[in-house]
């Protein structure tokens, strides 16, 4: 009966926001999901997929899944450390002797498993430095452009840039994922689309959601953010930050050559993303041991400052300190995280909600009104039923 009311009182306020993104052209498809108390209690696929060729939404589109990779990749990690294939101590030299980055003196600078896996590495990314900054002159790619490009050289490249700072010493969004994914071949003795499949997506029945795509007719086309969105060129720099932007290849996801960048590489859907959020809601069977699945989704990074206000970071997502300075109406532990093609979810243990939005539309999906409107929604009903 709570899962009807929930739904029946929220349709009309979601279709409402949804509809204003629309017609306000800030978006040009999306799909939208919500779990209530393990019940599915909003599903809403609006917009077209593919606008020049009027292609609807639909709730099975595929999106390019960018940073939504990034969970799946450190939850099959973690699989492995509970096997006992890897350790979270693991220096990443054992695995990758041949990547092994310094600081700016030149000193060396070991690093750890947990460390790729918290974002606490040294490294970075491209697309939060200057057209000029060193990993723009190494030509280090940020795992969703250069179609072609191998992992051998990428990380070569990688490691001929100084470290940002010493490792362990602070919060950096970066390439660690990417590094983690090599270091997960050598201990596994496979390659990661191999891994992630035997130890999250085939387990859990994501059979939308791969370093590859399944079904081109059911592919989304990408767009840019403006009035209206435009379609996504190849390449494409999204402007981000004070940074040199975001530069995207969509061509990335159907060349076979392109390594498997386990920060930004998959592609997948957004049935796919609720069922393996509601599975670490639920405690991580049978993917993971409850144990590590609590600790994902328990701050790992001690008091460093995270990737937003009141936000701390687990393994692969932010983990949610301080309502208050976050202006969130979430629980303390709500785990979340995005994706820069136009994504964000959500896990709210407490609530015991979980909610995910894909869109087609970069970057308002993940980063403008539509997503904070939906949260704020779905907690103003959660409020009204609990009141």
């Amino acid at each position: 009966m709570q899962s009807t009311q929930f739904s029946a009182a929220l349709s009309a306020r979601i279709d409402g926001i949804l509809g204003a993104a629309l017609t306000e052209q800030r978006i040009v498809g999306a799909v939208f999901l919500v779990a209530h108390e393990g019940s599915l209690v909003c599903e809403r696929a609006v917009g077209q997929a593919e606008r020049e060729t009027q292609r609807p939404m639909r709730v099975d589109t595929l999106f390019r899944l960018s940073s939504i990779t990034k969970p799946y990749v450190s939850i099959a990690a973690l699989s492995l450390v509970a096997r006992g294939r890897l350790a979270l101590e693991d220096r990443v030299e054992k695995w990758l002797p041949e990547f092994q980055p310094r600081l700016a003196d030149g000193s060396a600078a070991p690093i750890t498993v947990q460390q790729l896996l918290t974002h606490t590495a040294g490294l970075g990314y491209g697309l939060q430095e200057p057209p000029d900054g060193a990993y723009h002159r190494a030509n280090v790619s940020d795992g969703i452009d250069q179609p072609g490009l191998s992992l051998a050289e990428n990380l070569r490249r990688l490691a001929s840039v100084p470290l940002l700072r010493k490792p362990g010493t602070a919060w950096q969004y970066s390439l660690a994922i990417d590094v983690l994914g090599a270091v997960m071949e050598r201990a596994a003795g496979s390659t990661l689309p191999s891994i992630v499949e035997e130890l999250v997506t085939g387990p859990l029945s994501m059979r939308d959601t791969a370093f590859r795509v399944v079904d081109r007719a059911r592919l989304a086309a990408p767009y840019v953010d403006g009035s209206p969105p435009q379609l996504m060129t190849d390449p494409q720099i999204v402007p981000y930050g004070t940074g040199a932007g975001i530069s995207y290849s969509p061509s990335r996801a159907f060349d076979e050559r392109s390594y498997a960048s386990g920060g930004a590489g998959m592609v997948g859907s957004a049935p796919d993303t609720l069922r393996f959020i509601e599975c670490m809601r639920k405690g991580g069977a049978p993917i993971l041991p409850v144990e590590l699945t609590r600790a994902a989704m328990t701050n790992q990074i001690g008091a460093f400052e995270g990737p937003l206000p009141g936000f701390g970071f687990g393994f692969g997502g932010a983990v949610l300190r301080d309502p208050q300075a976050a202006q969130t109406p979430q629980s303390p532990g709500t785990w979340r995280w995005g994706g820069v093609y136009g994504h964000s979810w959500f896990v709210d243990p407490i609530a015991q909600l979980s909610c995910a939005l894909l869109t087609n539309t970069a970057l308002e999906g993940m980063m403008g009104r539509l997503p904070i409107e939906l949260r704020n929604a779905v907690y103003d009903n959660v409020r009204g039923m609990a009141g």
